[in-house]
C-alpha cells in the first residue's frame, strides 16, 4: 500500500522537545516534497513546515521558525521533525503529506492518515 504514517507524538511540558517521524512506504520518499502540517481542535489546518526533493531546501511556518527542524533520511525512507522548546499553543494532531514541490502544498499525492498527537501541556 502507498501511505505515510505519522508517530512520535506524546504528551511533553513547555520546553520539552520532540521529534516527529514520517515513514513511507509503497513509494520513494525522495521523489516528493514532504510537508508537515497541524491541526488543534476548533482552528484551521495550518502548514508547519516543508522540505524540497529536488535540492533539500526548507520553509516553516513564522510561528515556529528557530524551534522546529525538518529533515530527511532517504536511506531510511523517513522525514523528521524535531520540535524544541515546544509550547502549549503546539499542541494539535500533526500529519505529513508528500507533494509534487512544496509551492503545490495545496495539492496532496500521499497522506491524510491519522497522524500523530502532540500535546504540551503543564
Amino acid at each position: 500500500q502507498v501511505q505515510l504514517v505519522e508517530s512520535g507524538g506524546g504528551l511533553v511540558q513547555p520546553g520539552d522537545s520532540l521529534r516527529l517521524s514520517c515513514a513511507a512506504s509503497g513509494f520513494t520518499l525522495d521523489d516528493y516534497a514532504i510537508g508537515w502540517f497541524r491541526q488543534a481542535p476548533g482552528k484551521e489546518r495550518e502548514g508547519v513546515s516543508c522540505i524540497s526533493k529536488r535540492d533539500g531546501s526548507t520553509n516553516y511556518a513564522a510561528s515556529v521558525k528557530g524551534r522546529f527542524t525538518i529533515s530527511r533520511d532517504n536511506a531510511k525512507n523517513t522525514v523528521y521533525l524535531q520540535m524544541n522548546s515546544l509550547k502549549p499553543e503546539d499542541t494539535a494532531v500533526y500529519y505529513c503529506v508528500a507533494h509534487d514541490t512544496c509551492r503545490s502544498w495545496s495539492i496532496p499525492r500521499v497522506g491524510w492518515g491519522q497522524g500523530t498527537q502532540v500535546t504540551v501541556s503543564s
